[in-house]
């Protein structure tokens, strides 16, 4: 636990369901005052800001489509409105969908990069504006992926999206270091979410993810959830513009474990 989260004011995107919902609950646990972010699914919000207030942490949820930009905006002046201010946003909505690359549509395209990519910039865009206007010494944490770094068939424009959200990080970590703002990526490799739930309850299809994995087990969001604390708390009060990697050695080329190669 990292006492000085208490009473921090994050806005968590996308975080109704799976390492979003993971992150709101442990960001309660931690006391801070949680600002979640969601596009449609209420009955799924509103079960997480219940089990924030059960655990006497403070939550409220806000509706929007991080690809609208007024959206965005508004879900950052929610904040401030409630809470007072914002110490902590945390850009963690995305979507996939395996298509060929040759047979791509170009409004599967256009969905994934809006979200991933577009929207990510917006929310930092937002939080940032706000802590320079504040003069705010604020965290900003992109959902980022293995796939930035690993390329991934099927999943181009997903693939593209997280290798944008790396040099989008690093280029406003540098751009606002001197303003003492930080900005990192947490990489997530294969968690169990509800994205994924189907792959994994396949024993197959786990069995082969599995064997990618270096430490040989599927994460879970709240391990996730453990690296976006770290982050955001003033042990890290020294990282800015890196990609902490949370995937079980998933990027560390696993087929040459054990000497193969």
């Amino acid at each position: 636990m990292y006492p000085d989260l208490k009473g921090k004011v994050v806005v968590i995107t996308g975080a109704s369901t799976g390492l979003g919902k993971a992150m709101a609950i442990r960001f309660g646990e931690e006391k801070a005052k949680v600002v979640i972010n969601y596009r449609s699914n209420e009955a799924d919000v509103n079960s997480v800001v219940e089990e924030i207030k059960k655990a006497d942490g403070e939550a409220i949820a806000i509706k929007g489509d991080v690809t609208v930009e007024s959206d965005v905006i508004n879900l950052i002046q929610s904040a401030v409105k409630e809470f007072g201010t914002l110490d902590v946003m945390i850009n963690n909505a995305g979507i996939e969908n395996p298509v060929a690359s040759h047979e791509m549509p170009l409004n599967d395209w256009n969905k994934v990069i809006n979200t991933n990519l577009t929207g990510a910039f917006l929310g930092s865009r937002e939080a940032i504006k706000y802590f320079v206007e504040h003069d705010i010494k604020g965290t900003v944490i992109n959902m980022s992926s293995v796939h930035e770094k690993i390329p991934w068939p099927l999943f181009v424009h997903y693939a593209a999206s997280k290798g944008g959200i790396k040099l989008m990080t690093e280029t406003l970590a540098l751009e606002y270091a001197p303003k003492g703002i930080r900005v990192n990526n947490i990489g997530p490799g294969a968690i169990n979410t509800p994205i994924n739930a189907e792959k994994f309850a396949d024993p197959e299809k786990r069995a082969d993810v599995e064997s990618m994995i270096p430490m040989g087990y599927i994460g879970k969001p709240e391990e996730i959830a453990a690296a976006a604390a770290w982050l955001a708390s003033s042990q890290a009060s020294y990282v800015t513009g890196i990609t902490l990697f949370a995937d079980g050695g998933m990027t560390l080329y696993p087929s040459f474990q054990a000497g193969r190669g």
